[in-house]
């Protein structure tokens, strides 16, 4: 059977896309019409629209959000797996915890995995404190804000449930410890880790209204989607976001805005200003 869906992009439509993708959400697909008729063809037929245009107009039209959650998830790539780039959990477990447990009076540790996708980052990072604080954690709040912009990554991320391959570059015995294997043959994060994850909405954006600052802030491989304007202007939300002497981590592959408030301690580690140093 031949449809009759023309799933293809005439230029108005695209720039029409392109700007309100744009404002909303930050995210730059300017020259990426290929890549969006890619990804979106099969799902306009399959939902029954005759046209790109009429698609648009729904999203457009939709107050309840749900169509422009699906349209976020078609459009961005949540590719993540457990110790991405390795060098982040490196400095988080050699540099930023020692100096962390000596500069955090109230025991009130706060991180934020910005950017989330499904939850592979911020379970790594509950690992990774509950190996270095050991009996010691349960004097300290060490839960850990996960964020994102897909309800469906969020779901997902929430349950906690991977498959072996995703944990390959974990130790083995982190999986043992960490890890509990369900009758599917997938692995799901244990209880104790999962409650230490709090998993939440947020559109990068908004304004970062969180109680209080953070000693860490993790945006990696988000901002790849970003125009320097949006990259800059995200990262001085980070920085008044941050606590003095906190850090940023953003993506090895992604370049930091020329006006970058932070201070580059190595590639992809920044640091805030501090008056003082007391870590």
């Amino acid at each position: 059977m031949i449809s009759n869906v023309d799933t293809g992009i005439n230029e108005l439509d695209f720039n029409k896309l392109v700007h309100f993708v744009k404002k909303g959400y930050g995210i730059d697909l300017e020259g990426k019409q290929f890549l969006v008729q890619s990804r979106l063809a099969n799902y306009i037929a399959d939902c029954g629209f005759s046209s790109f245009s009429e698609y648009l107009d729904a999203v457009f039209d939709d107050t309840s959000g749900r169509e422009v959650a699906n349209l976020i998830n078609k459009l961005t790539t949540n590719h993540t797996y457990f110790m991405r780039e390795s060098e982040h959990f490196d400095h988080f477990r050699e540099v930023f915890l020692p100096r962390a447990e000596k500069a955090v009076h109230d025991h009130d540790l706060r991180i934020w995995s910005a950017g989330c996708s499904y939850g592979n980052e911020p379970y790594n990072l509950a690992m990774c404190l509950d190996e270095y604080f050991g009996f010691n954690r349960s004097k300290w709040d060490l839960k850990i804000l996960a964020t994102d912009i897909s309800f469906n990554a969020l779901r997902q991320a929430a349950k906690g449930v991977y498959t072996e391959r995703s944990l390959e570059n974990l130790p083995e015995e982190w999986r043992e410890k960490f890890f509990d294997k369900t009758s599917h043959g997938l692995y799901q994060v244990k209880e104790r880790i999962r409650k230490n994850v709090v998993f939440k909405y947020h559109n990068l954006m908004d304004e970062i209204n969180f109680k209080k600052s953070f000693d860490l802030i993790l945006c990696r491989n988000v901002m790849i989607y970003f125009d320097d304007e949006t990259k800059s202007d995200l990262c001085k939300r980070f920085y008044n976001a941050t606590e003095e002497g906190g850090y940023l981590y953003i993506g090895h592959a992604e370049s930091a805005p020329l006006d970058m408030p932070y201070i580059r301690e190595k590639p992809a580690v920044y640091r805030k200003k501090t008056e003082v140093s007391s870590i």
